[in-house]
């Protein structure tokens, strides 16, 4: 055990030559700072890049009609399929595991033709006929008014919901938005709400000239019948929609008669299966972080371990006196180890100091600076630190176990009568 007297023989030999131990204890110190800098950034991406999901639905997909690969039934070869209501509905009542099923239409386009007249204001827009459900799949804030209800899609009112680029082409500064009118394709629409869309992921450009409007209402309005363009898809909690989504593509293949093996006639984006996709990247990078750090945490302990067996020439004497008073081999062994690991230990926990002043710096910088696309937050847990504790003991056990085996091999009379 530790005592007064084993501290003042540690720090001695510690402070023989502080020049040596300084630098020795540098590679440590490097080491330890890298490897936990090197897994805050990573955590830091992982962050900025899944903030994108943020409170985005992740057990999301969303499917889209598209045209055949294969004939089949008299469906020839190319043929767009079209999905309607009946289709919706169906998915609904067959896969019990579902949350939210969306169905979505959409005409015109920021880059288009001008869609949208406000008085002399006319403006190029992406028109979406949507379910009140979709602000849980693609949460986004609304600034000022509500968004689209179920009395809304019932009543088929004309009503909507627009972006931020909408309020910029459309109004003054200043001017009032809730309650005006804006006419959509020639049709009137009373402004409830105006949005921001939340951890944007698609064109941000383009969701900020979005105009939103009840469903059965775009269906109305446009002459769009029973037509759905595509569909918005999530799973109850507990359940994966990617081990869903095969049942789903099978209803609409049975409904269509596309063929069963006719991957090209369904098209969809899952956004759990990305999700994961984007968590095994930084896993991965994690696992190179502690790689890297852990390689250049090896050379501080490889050069702790050749100072602690210069050491242990240069107390060769001392040690042949020590065991010819009586002490053991494993008092020796003890001695060298207990050296060995204070070093280590001493020098990484400044190392891991450090590495949080720069990691406090960073936070510092990003919060003073603003959101940094892509980055955000970088941080480490808790479980990094017992792991670069334990990391630090092992290494101050190896660097001084070939020294103190060799000062444990020394006879006492050998080691007296060196000079």
């Amino acid at each position: 055990m530790f005592n007064k007297d084993r501290w003042d023989e540690i720090l001695e030999a510690l402070n023989a030559n502080k020049v040596r131990t300084a630098l020795t204890a540098f590679g440590v110190f490097w080491g330890i700072t890298i490897l936990v800098l090197l897994l805050a950034l990573t955590n830091g991406l992982r962050n900025g890049v899944t903030s994108d999901f943020g409170n985005f639905a992740t057990n999301s997909m969303f499917m889209w009609s598209q045209r055949t690969s294969i004939s089949y039934k008299g469906i020839p070869k190319g043929k767009r399929l079209q999905y309607k209501i009946s289709d919706v509905e169906a998915i609904r009542a067959e896969i019990p595991e579902l949350k939210y099923i969306s169905p979505r239409n959409s005409l015109g386009g920021y880059q288009g033709a001008n869609n949208v007249i406000r008085g002399t204001k006319t403006g190029a827009f992406q028109i979406y006929g949507d379910y009140p459900e979709f602000i849980k799949q693609k949460p986004m804030d609304i600034l000022e008014g509500r968004f689209l209800s179920y009395s809304d899609i019932n009543a088929k009112r004309k009503i909507c919901v627009i972006g931020p680029d909408v309020v910029k082409g459309l109004y003054d500064k200043d001017e009032a938005v809730i309650g005006s009118y804006i006419k959509i394709n020639g049709v009137n629409f009373k402004v409830v709400g105006t949005f921001k869309i939340t951890n944007s992921q698609g064109d941000s450009e383009e969701e900020a000239n979005t105009v939103f409007i009840p469903f059965t209402t775009f269906n109305q309005a446009f002459n769009y019948g029973d037509r759905v363009s595509w569909m918005a898809i999530t799973a109850k909690d507990g359940f994966s929609i990617t081990s869903i989504k095969e049942r789903v593509f099978d209803i609409i293949k049975s409904r269509k008669n596309v063929h069963p093996d006719d991957d090209r006639a369904i098209g969809h984006f899952d956004r759990a299966e990305a999700f994961g996709r984007i968590n095994g990247l930084f896993n991965i990078l994690a696992i190179v972080g502690y790689f890297v750090g852990i390689l250049i945490l090896a050379s501080g302990v490889i050069g702790i371990n050749n100072i602690m067996l210069i050491v242990v020439k240069e107390r060769t004497k001392e040690i042949g006196v020590r065991r010819a008073l009586g002490a053991t081999p494993w008092m020796i062994k003890g001695q060298i180890l207990q050296e060995s690991l204070i070093l280590t230990i001493l020098s990484g926990m400044l190392g891991v100091a450090f590495a949080a002043f720069v990691i406090w710096g960073m936070n510092s910088v990003l919060d003073s600076v603003g959101p940094v696309e892509n980055f955000a937050n970088p941080s480490v847990s808790m479980t990094v630190v017992v792991v670069a504790l334990t990391i630090l003991v092992l290494a101050g056990v190896l660097a001084g176990l070939i020294p103190a085996n060799r000062a444990t091999k020394m006879k006492p009379v050998d080691a007296l009568r060196i000079e």
